[in-house]
């Protein structure tokens, strides 16, 4: 590979682990009644890569009527996924 590829490769991957770091910040703020700027910057952080996968989910009706954002979770599973690839 040559060493832009590499470097490019790592940008993603440490993007990558960025949003995951953001989605377990906003999951464990979540058990708390706060608002602030960082909790609403985190929502715009990681609202894109979840709001797809929600959307989906909605339009063909699944986990609807889950206590649990199961899209959340998915959304995780596929960033942890394409982190795999990369690797």
């Amino acid at each position: 590979m040559t060493v832009a590829l590499v470097v490019i490769k790592n940008a993603v991957s440490i993007f990558l682990m960025a949003i995951q770091l953001a989605m377990l910040l906003r999951a464990v703020l979540s058990w708390f009644p706060l608002e602030n700027r960082f909790i609403d910057f985190l929502h715009c952080v990681t609202e894109p890569f979840i709001y797809p996968v929600r959307r989906l989910f909605e339009h063909f009706g699944w986990f609807q009527g889950t206590p649990i954002d199961i899209s959340f979770m998915v959304s995780y599973l596929l960033i942890s996924i394409l982190m795999i690839f990369l690797s």
